[in-house]
Formats: structure tokens, sequence, C-alpha cells
């Protein structure tokens, strides 16, 4: 035969040519083949097997490549085929070599796959049907049975045919199943499983049940001594198929030993129905599975387990039980441990999650054993690349964890538990999400109580909760925006909401949403188990020093709680929400939240102040609104219920802490909305009906219509207190007004307490927006508060009511004390309990509050006066910081102000007196009040304007002074809170009265020798060695005393006043103060005394008033030599040391000091002047001058320009004109007006300026100046000039403390007063 030839040469030629060809492609490179060579060849006993090989190949390969063409060949005559036909079944018993009989079976298989007809099929099945039944050596049918096999697996239509045409071969096929030897059992049972398995299984329904029951016994039969590998896997395969019928499992797992005889063929193997007999009856199915999940092949491992879950989910109760007690479980579960096989993991969790549905499974404690084997397999799964097994893994988890008994614990130890609580983070760190939902469905099932190992691993339960929260950031949630308003206008009419498609992200993300709200919700009432046993919440095994709040332990726990819930949960959740709520969600959500009451009380203050503000009342009853009406949605119902009132009674609990309502009152209201809030599922747009709605007759206190009324002015209230308005302000004004007049008319009783305290605070927020209260309106509110015995317990601190109740004439006058002294007492509540308002800082914002009151209605003002001068001291203070500072502001009513104040304050000291004269001079000392009047006497005196001075309001002025001069004349000179206001305020009436108006006040002062006498003793404690001893006047005092002592010199000296007691002063002591003590001197003080200094200098030191006493250190010792008798009682030494001192002073810059210490410098110079010329001549030369005229050149320009120093200046050239130079000195005073412009001068440096530049002009300075520098004099004098006039400069009052200073005392003199 040639390569491409089939022809056997001895014999061809004898062959018609009809039966060759050559076949194959049509370009003629076919193969050429004799049909009658290749029978006689397969037919011949001299053909070598290797040529019948050879020939058969060559025929397979045409029919493979060329379809078609051998039909062609074989159609010229049936009988050539069934001859052919023939030969092959021939060589299948005939043929030992394997290789040829596989040829012979690809052949045939091929051959009828060619021929297209059921003819030669029949042909084929007819034949080995006849000869299986016929003949007797079954190991001869070892390749028919192959064949068959291969045909059924080729054609599966042959399935269908044997079920219903040769059901007597199928019988005898389950009779040679008996036959012992396993090679013929694995080609029967191969058949079997083509067989069954054809089709999808569809054939197997046309099978007899006979023999269907018959081939299951026999197959459970045939794998318990099977030891053939072959024989193993086509039986597992074909029980695999079997298993899949509900029928065939029942007889698998039938326990009886059914025998099933082959009467047709009883003649055929004795010995055969001798084994079948003889089979055990115990080897029942669940035992054969257990030896093949103990064998080492995966595969078989995986598909016997397979198999389990397979018979199991047609009845696991049914079913569960005897594989249960096969201790299918345990090898189960170590087939997981040892194993990183897909198939093997997949197949052990699916037949797992079955089993454990029987309660044997718990009992036996094959969850005990296995739950460490399963963690290991599940670190496993997470290296596979199928994350199916690892969401399958995880879901046993879950179920174990779900159904474990809560008395047998699962993790006895900590690191077991951490074990599995890092492979559940393994689950909800993957990348799949559905992994993640079935991971966080086990952290859920995980923090159940009786899962927790003691003691309790608080940090590994945050570490899931945070890997958790974590995830979020991954699901495609829409960022916040304006679709919650629309989504509630759309949804009003329609609750129905379009749900996103099944296996869509989004629905996945909504699940996985879902699942975690559900492992939150279990984590919040394991918090609350746990920190509610003492057993957990204590860790025993801590050290004794370790911090009981650490990061494991309880309160880490709800803390890690409470902020994913507040930055994360909350966030996610209303984002979702916003665009298709759904009630799940909604309900688990608003449970968590409720849980966060329970876990943290300490800082659930905050928290609800938070919700609150952030709107989460409007937020759950809409939700209620849309998802509860008509009794659905119980459950979410429910827990919006609870959550609106765990935050509304944690905001009545604030609300109540800082007023005076009960807890009694509280808890009223806690019951009216337990029994309310279930019946409120209406939308908002109701509310308004349902205020206004007429509740007919109640027959209980806390439930009905008006109970539900109550609830609602109550939310309204909690909400809007946050900055949440549910509804328009005029409505809820108008709806609140109806309520109690409603509840007026019925006369059914007084609101709750807390119900009426939210309908006062409801009218204060929302009265702007509505119409002015009328009569009858306002008479109605007055009788609802009213009603209330306890108005504190009404109050709340805030603006709004302030307001409304001082703006309303007939409340102001019942209520508007009461309010004004809660203002002043009560602490802000702050919206934010984060933000803590303390006490420092109170104060200021309290005060501007109530200025804004103060100012808009100014009638309350006198209710203030009244509290400082009839409440406690603490209160009285208060409400003077409020009229002093109302006086500091310079608003446009202050002389209204001071107008409306002082005949107040004026009745308040006559009082005073009167009681003063009646109960003798200690009581004057025990007024509490007093200092408090005195010192806003000051400010109202301070704070009159100028155009006031001497008008209508003298009289009231002098009555005041009277009064306040006679009150300081009996006061004890310890009093300084007293005495210290009280000499102020002479001091201000003295400095800022006209001088028509001074001679009557002075005269009436002098005149009063009780304020002689204070001063004096004043004076004289300041000047005793023990000056800085506790019984010394304070600064204050002190200052003041000097202050009013100087006007007193001066006004008594210009209206030449009659004096009836003097007073002696030290100027020895004055003198040693400013030279020596000036560091350890207050500022304010040393100004005092220059300005004492200053007042009896200008009157040579010799006053009616004031006895000047010297010292040897200033005049020398007697006899005193005639430079000091010419200045006595100053002396030569007391000029020269009252100068340096002087120099020193200003040099410090100080603006007050500055002018007193100039002002004092030009009366020094002056008492010289005109005591001793030539002393003040030498006394300028000296080096001190030429020293303090360098340091002011060497200052900026600004500060050369102050009129102190243009002052300075002049009073050297006028006094000593040789110390003075044109250069520098003048020069740089010239460049910097230049520079500077004279029109960016003040008022008192223009005309210190004038003076100065008026007294060179005058010819003064020596040696003359030169024509250049008169010029330039004359422009800048003619540049004054043409300057604005000014008017008198105000007398402003600067107040340092308790001390008033009126400025005028203080402008730069230009002259002295006896140089005028």
């Amino acid at each position: 035969m040639a390569s491409k030839e089939i022809i056997y040469d001895k014999i061809h030629f004898r062959h018609d040519p009809r039966w060759s060809g050559r076949l194959g492609p049509a370009d003629g490179g076919g193969l050429l083949l004799c049909m009658a060579c290749v029978i006689e060849m397969l037919e011949s006993d001299e053909i070598s097997s290797v040529r019948k090989a050879y020939a058969l190949s060559a025929v397979s390969g045409l029919l493979k490549c060329s379809p078609g063409a051998l039909r062609q060949l074989l159609q010229q005559d049936h009988q050539v085929t069934i001859h052919f036909i023939d030969s092959l079944l021939g060589m299948l018993h005939s043929m030992v070599d394997s290789a040829t009989l596989e040829k012979v079976d690809q052949v045939l298989v091929l051959l009828l796959v060619e021929l297209q007809s059921e003819l030669p099929l029949h042909y084929i099945l007819d034949q080995i049907n006849k000869q299986v039944i016929d003949q007797l050596n079954v190991k001869s049918f070892l390749p028919v049975f192959n064949f068959l096999g291969s045909l059924i697996e080729t054609l599966p239509s042959v399935a269908l045919i044997l079920v219903t045409q040769y059901v007597a071969l199928l019988e005898r096929l389950c009779s040679i199943l008996l036959y012992p030897d396993e090679e013929v059992k694995a080609s029967v049972v191969y058949v079997w499983l083509k067989l069954l398995g054809s089709s999808g299984g569809s054939t197997a329904q046309s099978l007899p049940v006979t023999i269907r029951d018959r081939i299951c016994i026999l197959l459970r039969q045939t794998f318990v001594n099977a030891t053939c590998p072959q024989l193993i896997n086509n039986c597992i395969a074909l029980l695999w198929i079997l298993v899949q019928w509900g029928e065939a499992v029942s007889v698998l797992m039938s326990n009886a030993g059914d025998q099933f005889m082959c009467s047709q063929n009883g003649n055929i193997i004795s010995s055969s129905q001798n084994q079948e007999q003889q089979i055990p009856d115990h080897c029942h199915l669940p035992l054969i599975l257990k030896k093949l999940l103990l064998s080492g092949d995966n595969i078989l491992r995986a598909t016997s387990a397979k198999c389990i879950a397979s018979i199991l989910v047609h009845s696991p109760t049914q079913y569960s039980g005897p594989f249960i007690e096969a201790d299918i479980p345990e090898f189960l579960f170590d087939r997981l441990a040892d194993t990183n096989s897909e198939v093997l993991l997949w197949s052990s969790y699916n037949c797992l999650a079955l089993l454990i549905e029987d309660p044997q499974f718990f009992s036996q404690c094959h969850s005990v054993y296995g739950i460490e084997s399963l963690v290991r397999s599940l670190k496993q799964a997470m290296q596979l690349t199928n994350v199916d097994v690892l969401k399958q893994g995880l879901f046993l988890l879950t179920k174990i964890l779900e159904r474990q008994p809560t008395n047998v614990r699962l993790f006895l130890s900590p690191p077991a538990f951490v074990a599995v609580s890092e492979a559940v983070l393994c689950g909800l760190s993957s990348p799949c999400l559905r992994v993640a939902i079935q991971a966080a469905s086990a952290s859920s099932a995980l923090f159940r109580l009786n899962h927790q190992s003691i003691p309790v691993q608080y940090e590994a339960l945050q570490g899931i909760l945070r890997a958790i929260t974590n995830r979020f950031a991954e699901l495609p949630i829409p960022a916040s925006s304006d679709q919650r308003s629309r989504f509630f206008s759309h949804y009003h009419d329609q609750v129905s909401l379009k749900k996103p498609e099944h296996n869509s992200l989004e629905s996945w993300s909504e699940k996985y949403l879902l699942q975690s709200l559900l492992c939150f919700q279990t984590a919040c009432r394991l918090a609350e188990e746990c920190a509610s046993d003492p057993v957990l919440k204590e860790n025993s095994f801590t050290a004794p020093l370790k911090e009981s709040h650490g990061p494991d332990s309880v309160v880490s726990l709800c803390q890690c709680l409470l902020q994913y819930c507040d930055s994360v949960w909350i966030p996610t959740v209303i984002r979702v929400c916003e665009c298709a709520p759904n009630p799940q969600i909604l309900e688990i959500f608003y449970s968590v939240l409720s849980w966060q009451f329970t876990l943290l009380p300490s800082v659930m203050p905050a928290f609800a102040n938070k919700l609150a503000s952030s709107g989460f009342y409007k937020l759950a009853l809409e939700h209620k609104g849309i998802f509860c009406a008509a009794n659905r949605n119980t459950h979410l119902n429910a827990a919006c219920c609870d959550f609106l009132q765990k935050l509304s009674v944690c905001l009545l609990s604030q609300s109540v802490s800082a007023s005076g309502a009960s807890q009694q009152d509280a808890d009223e209201i806690e019951t009216l909305l337990q029994y309310n809030l279930s019946s409120l599922c209406c939308r908002l747009s109701d509310w308004p009906t349902l205020l206004r709605e007429s509740p007919g007759l109640q027959l209980c206190d806390y439930k009905g219509p008006r109970a539900t009324q109550y609830c609602l002015v109550i939310i309204l209230h909690l909400a809007l207190r946050q900055g949440d308005r549910l509804l328009p302000d005029q409505i809820v004004f108008s709806s609140v007004l109806w309520l109690l007049h409603s509840v007026q008319e019925e006369g059914s009783g007084t609101l709750p307490t807390l119900v009426l305290q939210s309908s006062l605070y409801l009218l204060a927020m929302t009265q702007d927006g509505s119409a002015t209260l009328d009569g009858a309106p306002l008479v109605c509110i007055d009788k609802a508060l009213s009603s209330c015995q306890n108005f504190s317990s009404l109050y709340i601190h805030h603006p709004a009511v302030l307001h409304f109740i001082c703006g309303h004439p007939l409340l102001k006058d019942k209520y508007g004390a009461l309010v004004l002294e809660f203002w002043l007492t009560r602490q802000t509540q702050s919206t934010d309990s984060d933000l803590a308002v303390t006490e420092e800082q109170q104060p200021a914002a309290e005060i501007v509050e109530l200025l804004s009151v103060l100012k808009k209605y100014p009638s309350v003002i006198l209710l203030l006066l009244n509290i400082v001068c009839t409440r406690e001291v603490s209160l009285a203070e208060r409400a003077m910081s409020v009229l002093m500072a109302l006086l500091d502001g310079q608003s446009d009513f202050e002389a209204d102000l001071c107008t409306s104040l002082k005949p107040a304050l004026l009745q308040a000291l006559q009082k005073l007196s009167v009681e003063s004269h009646v109960q003798g001079q200690k009581h004057v000392e025990e007024v509490n009040s007093l200092p408090l009047l005195l010192r806003l006497l000051c400010v109202t005196r301070a704070s009159t304007p100028p155009s006031l001075h001497c008008s209508k309001t003298d009289e009231v002025h002098f009555k005041l002074f009277y009064h306040v001069s006679n009150i300081a004349g009996r006061l004890h000179q310890s009093n300084m809170e007293s005495l210290l206001p009280a000499l102020s305020y002479l001091y201000c009436c003295l400095s800022l009265s006209p001088p028509h108006c001074t001679s009557k006040a002075v005269s009436m002062l002098l005149s009063n020798c009780g304020v002689i006498e204070q001063l004096q003793i004043i004076l004289s404690s300041s000047s005793a060695p023990s000056v800085f001893s506790s019984a010394a006047p304070s600064s204050g005092l002190l200052c003041c005393s000097h202050l009013l002592l100087s006007s007193l010199i001066t006004l008594q000296h210009e209206h030449s006043i009659q004096v009836h007691k003097s007073l002696s002063w030290s100027l020895g002591t004055a003198v040693q103060r400013i030279l020596i003590q000036k560091r350890n001197t207050d500022t304010l003080l040393l100004v005092s005394y220059l300005r004492l200094l200053q007042a009896l200098l200008d009157v040579d030191l010799t006053s009616a008033l004031v006895r000047v006493t010297t010292s040897p250190g200033l005049v020398g010792h007697a006899p005193l030599e005639p430079e000091d008798a010419a200045l006595f009682p100053l002396g030569s030494r007391g000029a020269e040391c009252l100068l340096i001192a002087l120099s020193g002073l200003i040099l410090q810059k100080n603006e007050l000091l500055l002018r007193a210490s100039v002002n004092c410098l030009s009366s020094v110079l002056g008492f010289l002047q005109r005591k001793s010329p030539q002393t003040a001549n030498y006394e300028v030369c000296q080096p001190w001058s030429g020293f303090l005229l360098h340091c002011l050149h060497s200052s900026d320009e600004s500060f050369l320009l102050h009129p102190a120093v243009l002052r300075v200046i002049a009073l050297f050239i006028r006094h000593g004109n040789l110390v003075v130079q044109w250069e520098p000195d003048l020069l740089k005073v010239m460049d910097a007006v230049e520079k500077t412009g004279v029109k960016k001068l003040g008022q008192e440096a223009a005309q210190a300026l004038r003076l100065l530049l008026t007294q060179i002009e005058s010819g003064v300075f020596l040696p003359p100046l030169a024509e250049e520098h008169k010029q330039r004099v004359r422009s800048v004098i003619e540049a004054l000039d043409s300057l604005p006039t000014f008017e008198s400069l105000p007398c402003n009052i600067l107040r340092f403390g308790s001390v008033s200073i009126c400025l005028s005392d203080f402008t730069v003199n230009s002259e002295s007063t006896l140089e005028k």
C-alpha cells in the first residue's frame, strides 16, 4: 500500500472498480481507497494488526477531513455498509491490541455520524443487544461497552433510543455491574454515565423507575469495594448525575439492602447473584462519600462534597442527619484546612452551609471543631482568583455565627477571635463588592455578645468598623445636592420608588450600605451589653495603671461608633436617601442614631444639637409622612419615633437644666411624645390644620388630638431652637395663638409647663413676620403666662424672648423686671454646646444684646436702674455694667437717657438720705447699692453732653451734687467703694460745670466740713510714713482727692469764696514722691500730684483752703537764705529738685503724664519768675534743660510737634533764651512743620506753635534771627492764621477704672494762670 492509497494489491484486481475512488479534496490530492480492500483486510487473519490499524486510521482521517465522501461510496449498496459494520463489530470482540480497538471504536462512531441514518444505528444496537444477552463471556464485551459509551457521547440521541427501545439491554447493563471485574464495571458505569448525562440529563426522565432505582442501588454497591481509579472516577461522576434527581437521591440514601435480582438472566452468572445477595446493609452512601473525602485526589474530594451538597439541597432536614452521624462535617472541615483548590473549597463550603441547617451540627460541636479550619481556609481563599469562593466561605462563616447556640462559645481565647476578625477584614478589603457585602454580614453576626472572647477584643471590633466605613469612599454615592427637596416634592403623592437594577453597581452599593448598617446596629447593641456587664466592661487582665478609656475599652468602642456615625455614616446615608430613599435602610439608620443616645450620654447634648441644627427633625418627620402613613412600614415608624423621642428628651433636658422647670415637667413631655409620635404620620404642610383642629372630648391627658397638638408645639420649639424652621413664621405664630385661645376657651386646665414655655419661645421667635399684637391676643398671652405659678420655669434665655417681653407694655410691666433679672443671672445657652461659653466671655455678650433692647425700648432702662438700687450686689453690678456700657456707647439718645436717668438716681439718693437721717450714719455704710449708684452717677455726669450743662437740668444736677456731697461727708474713710465714686462725681461736676455755675457748687462744698475732713484724712494718710500699709488710701481714692482738691483750689481762688475749714498738705512729701518714689508710684497718681502742685503753684502756694507745709529738705534750716525765703515754702533746692523731676517725667512720653508735667513745669517757672526772676533764669540755664532739649529733638517729627514739646521750647525761650538756639533747636521744629504742614496739626499743637513763633518774631529770641529765618517764621504764622478758628476744647471725661479725669484740666496751657 502506498502512503496515500488504501488498496490491497493482492486482491484489489478482483474488486469492482465502483468501490474504488480517490476521496478527499477536489484538487485531486485525496486518498485512493478501495472499500472492498478495506473490508477484506479487516476480516483477513493474514493481515497484521499494524496494517489494519493503518487502514482504520486512514478511514478515520477521511471521515474527519472529507465529510460525505465515504457516504457517497457506501450508498451504492446498503449490504456493503452492513458488511463493513459487521467487520468492525467483529473486531471489537476479536481484536486484542488496544490501539487497534481504539481505531475501530473511532471509525464506527464516525461512520454512523457520516451515514446520518437510523438504519445502521439500529442495526448496531440490535447486534449489541443480541450479543450481550446471548453471550456468556462478559469480559469480551469490554470494547463494546466502551464503544457504546463513546457512541452515546457523540450522538446524544442514541440515549433516548436506548431508554425507549432497548430496555432489556439496559437491564443487562445493570446486571453486569455485579460482575467482579472492575474494568468491566468501569466500562458499564461509563455507559450509564454517558446515557444519563446526555442532553443535559433530560434523557434520564424517560428511564423506567425500576431501572433507575436498580442502578442507584447497584452504583452504591459498586462503590463499596471499588479500588480501580477509573471505576471510582466513573462512579462518582455517575453519582453526581443521579443526585440531581430527588427520586434517585431517595433511593441512594435508603439504608435497606434492596436486592434487585436479575431474574431474566439468572442462569448466566450464578456467582454474581450470590455476590449481590452478600452486600452488607450498612454500606450506605454517607460512608462511601466520607471515604472519598479521605482520598488524596482533590477532584474526588470536590465531587464528593458536591454530591453531598446536591443531596442536601433536595431535603436538608431529611438527609443531613445521616451525614452528620457519619462525621462528614468533621472531614469537610479537615479538607478546608489542607487544600487551596477552588473547586474543593467551593464544594466544601456549600456542603457545610447546608449541613448547619440541622441542629445536630451544633449539638455535636462540629462548629467548635471546624471554626479554626474555616478561618484558615478563608485566608487561603483570599489568594484565589475566583472571588465567589471567598464569598461562599464568608457565607458559611456568617451562618455558623448566626446559628451557634449562645451557651457554647466559638472563641475561647482572644487569639481565636482576632483570627476570625482578620479573616473578616480580608473579605471587607476584597475588590469585589459582593464579597464585601458578605463580609459585612459576617461582621454583623460576629458582633453578637456570645461570640466575644474574654477579655473582649475592642480594638479588633473597631478595626472591623473602620474597614466597613472606609469602604464607603469606593461606593458610587451621588454628591449631596438639592435632590432631597426635589424628591419630597415629587413623591408627596406616591411612595413606590424606582429600584435600581438587580445586578447594577448601584444595587450592590445599596446592599452593602444596608448590610453595613445592620452591622453597625449590632455593634451598638454589643457596646450597650458590654457597658452594662461589669465582667466585660472592666478587663480583669488589664494592668491596674492602664487607662480605662484606652483604645481597648468599651468606651473607646462607643466613641468609635459615634465618630463614624457623625463623620461618615450620616452624610453617606443622607446622600443615598436624597436620590432614592429605602425604608429598610432608613429604619436601621434611625435605629442606629437612637443607640447613640444610650452609649455616650455625656456627649449627647452636643450630638443632639448638631443633629437638630442639621435638619434631622424635618428629615425624620418627612420620612414618617411619606412612608408610614396608613399604617405602612410600622418598623420604620417605630424607629423614627424612638429617634425623635430621644432627640427631643435630650434637648429638653438641656432646656430644663437651664430654666426653672422641674424634672416632673420633662417627664410629662416625654410621656406625651411616647404616646403620640407614632400617630404623627402626616406631611408638615398638614401641621397647621392639626394645630387648629378642635380636639373635642379628651378621655386621657397624654393621648388624643390635644396631646398631639402639644407634641407639635414641643417639636416646633426644639427644632427652631437649632435653626430648623419646620413651618413659616406667620403660620407658627397664628397657630400657637389659636392653640392658647382654644385652651382658654375650653377651660380644660392650664397647658403643661414646657408646652407653655415652647409657646412663649415660638411667639417670640416668629412675631417679626406677623402682624402687630393688638389687645385681645396680648391679653390671651398674658393670661396664659399668668396661669403658671413660677414664671422662671417659662423663661428661655434667648434674645427673642427678651425683646418680646420688653416690647409689649402689658408684658413688660408684669414680667419685664423678672426677665431682666433672669437675663443678667443665667448663662447663654449656645445652640452648639461644643462651643462652651466661659464665665468671662458671657457678660460681654449679655451686655451687647441687652443694649440693643435698651436702645429699642428706652423705658426698660428704669427697670434696670431699679435692679441696681434694690437687688443683691452681684445682680446689681451686672445691671450697673449694662448701664455704664450704654452710657459709654455715645448713642443718639444719650442726652435723653441721661435726662431720664438723673431723676431716678436723685430719687434713689433722696431715699438713702432720708433713711440715713432716720437710721444713722451706719445705714449709709451698709447700703449695698450705694457704690453702684455713685458709679452710675459718675458715668451719667461724664456722659452728659455739653449742650445740657446749665440748662433745665441744672436743678437736678445741683440736687444730686448736694446729696452726694452729704453722703461723702458721712462715709467712713475705709469705705473706699463708695467714697471713691463720690469724690470722683464731685470732681466731675466741678470740672464740667461752666464758670457761672460753679460758684454755688464750690460754696456748698467748702461749707461741707465733712468733705473737707475726708480730704484731710486721705491726704494725711498718704503723707504718713506707713503709706504702704493697709490703712493707706487706695491709689484711686488719693488720685480723686488730689483732682478734687486742685479744682477747689483753683475755683476758690478764682471766685474768692469763703473757706470755713482748711486742710494742710505736705509739699515735701509730694516732691519726694515725684522725685524719688516715682518708679513705685502709679502713673495716674503721679498725674494727680502734678495737677495739685500746678494748682498750688498757680496761686503761689498760698491758698485759703490748703495750708502748704514744707521741710528742711526743700528750704534748708533756719535762718533761711534770702533766696529760699523768697521762694518759701518751695525753696531754691526744692525748685531745683522739682524741675529735674519734671524733666525726667517729660521724657517718659506718657501722654497724660507728659501734659501734666509740662503744665506743672510752666507753673513752676511762672512761680519762680514771679518770686525770683534770677532764680528762674538760672534754673532754666542748668544742664538739665539742654539735655531735655537734646532728647526731645532726637525724637521723631510727630513727637517734636506735640503741643507739650512746643510749650517746653517756648518756656525755655521765655525764661532762658540763651538755652534755645536756632540751629539745631528751632531749625528742626521749622523743618518738621514745613514737612508735615500746618493743616495736619491739631488744635492744641497749632496754638502752641503760634505762641512759640510769636515769641521768636517779637524779638524775645537772642541773638536776632537772619532775615531769611524771619521770613520762614512769618510764612508759618501766616499759614496758621489762615486756619479756621477753633472753639474751646470739649470738656471730655476719661475713665481709668473708677477714676474719672477731665481732659480740660490737662490741656497744655499757653500761659499760666497768673500770667494772664
